[in-house]
């Protein structure tokens, strides 16, 4: 696609794409076409047909190209960007030493900087649904929003409701009137949906984990919840409850299709079940089990089961073709492995995971995750006339196993166009590179960040010094 065309598709009005395929639910179409209207699909079909019904618009044709839903990441930490690399190497339950810490130095400039960041990157990889758990920045919540607004992403925008350390004092009634408040601030907002949050079961009392659950079902929105991601949090759970986290939600009301429960990592067979009857969704983040964790969540029996779930980066890193690969590739090594299961669910199960599975999972089922007539607008188009892609033999397990960020050559949400070829078609993304690296390193700098490693190069250091004494 050249220049004219780029300047086409970002103008206004209503427009007939015709692409090389249209990835559906069931597969992808050849010669199929969708026109797009106010922010939505308004007819998908055979491209034949809707230029006989459509003869105003004019085609724009997009030969090589697969139009295909964007991918939604079902967890993320936007206020956390200033500090991906320092989880590197880290053991598990770092939020202690570093995003804690790291997010309570940020002001408003600082938040709002970090949380565009990271949806530059998202948008960069094809996300076009970001799902924040909510942020420990001490600063107004609108300030994510904001963010996500400008950057022109999709966000699921959670509201801490912490409040486990004043059980007994007066502002917990605070608490549920923030939630309430949150939950109708942004009515009418096209990108904006409003969720509320809890860090872990513990930090929450069981009030609290019981009239969120209820706020979060009349407003139709989701609860965030981690839940049994390390070995720590289980055990902390049963010392103080007698109950694993995931129990001690069900024991309480907690758990159903409200919730979605970030990570899950470690289930029981009885944990499974409960998932499945109560229609509670999970959060399967496989790069955040690779990086940081103590498990991998049993996604492909969540499937068999007919769990709810999506896929979530937790902030790793925002490529949504290696996060489906990292999806397939971690249950293959943990369970396939074992079993003899090569397919693991098949390319299909993790491409639905990323886009329709994630949209459901983060309460946006009906509104985003698939091309269809009425639902939004938020696609990509992806060059498949390139080394990895041309000679296809089975399009879904090959975007999963080797396609890549580098092959989305637009990324839409609401139908408008807001990358080309990785760069943001409305704004600056390099000068918010550019502050982005100033502010974090003030940043880091303010706050009390421990690290149990030391860096990789300090590490080399470290060893070669070991080994020339050693040697001596």
């Amino acid at each position: 696609m050249n220049q004219s065309d780029r300047d086409f598709l970002a103008g206004p009005g209503p427009r007939l794409l015709v692409p090389g395929a249209v990835l559906l639910p069931e597969g992808p179409a050849d010669g199929w076409a969708v026109t797009i209207d106010d922010g939505r699909f308004e007819a998908v079909g055979p491209a034949e047909e809707l230029e006989r019904a459509h003869p105003q618009l004019p085609a724009v044709r997009l030969p090589g190209h697969l139009l295909m839903p964007g991918f939604v990441d079902a967890h993320h930490h936007l206020t956390q960007s200033f500090g991906s690399a320092l989880a590197f190497g880290e053991p598990s339950e770092i939020f202690r030493r570093v995003w804690v810490p790291l997010e309570g130095a940020l002001d408003e400039e600082s938040a709002y900087t970090a949380a565009k960041l990271a949806a530059l990157e998202a948008l960069r990889g094809g996300f076009t649904t970001v799902t924040d758990a909510g942020t420990r920045a001490g600063v107004d919540v609108d300030v994510v929003a904001s963010a996500a607004r400008d950057a022109g992403i999709r966000c699921v925008l959670g509201l801490v409701c912490n409040d486990a350390d004043h059980e007994d004092a007066k502002d917990y009634p605070a608490v549920l009137e923030q939630a309430e408040k949150h939950l109708a601030r942004y009515d009418g907002e096209p990108l904006i949906h409003p969720s509320l949050a809890v860090s872990i079961p513990e930090a929450a009392t069981e009030r609290t984990l019981q009239a969120t659950a209820r706020l979060a079902t009349e407003a139709g929105a989701v609860v965030q919840i981690h839940v049994n991601e390390h070995l720590a949090g289980v055990e902390r759970s049963l010392v103080r409850h007698g109950l694993r986290p995931l129990e001690h939600l069900h024991s309480v009301g907690a758990l159903g299709p409200q919730l979605l429960a970030a990570h899950a990592t470690m289930l029981t067979p009885r944990e499974l079940t409960l998932l499945a009857d109560t229609g509670t969704a999970v959060s399967y983040n496989p790069v955040a089990s690779a990086w940081k964790g103590n498990a991998v969540a049993p996604a492909t029996s969540m499937a068999e089961r007919g769990i709810r779930f999506g896929l979530g980066t937790d902030g790793t890193r925002g490529d949504g073709f290696r996060l489906t690969e990292a999806a397939e590739f971690a249950q293959r090594l943990a369970y396939g492995l074992a079993t003899g299961d090569s397919s693991c669910g098949a390319g299909w199960t993790w491409l639905e995971r990323a886009n329709r599975g994630g949209a459901d999972a983060v309460g946006l089922g009906t509104r985003t995750g698939t091309v269809a007539q009425d639902m939004a607008a938020d696609f990509l188009l992806v060059d498949v006339d390139t080394p990895e892609l041309a000679l296809s033999w089975d399009l879904p397990w090959e975007l999963v196993r080797r396609g890549n960020r580098d092959q989305i050559t637009a990324v839409f949400v609401a139908g408008r166009l807001r990358m080309w070829h990785g760069r943001p078609t409305e704004w600056d993304g390099p000068a918010l590179v550019g502050r982005a690296a100033e502010l974090a390193r003030a940043a880091v700098a303010r706050a009390n960040v421990t690290r149990a490693h030391p860096t990789s190069t300090a590490s080399r250091a470290l060893i070669r010094s070991q080994d020339r004494s050693t040697a001596q």
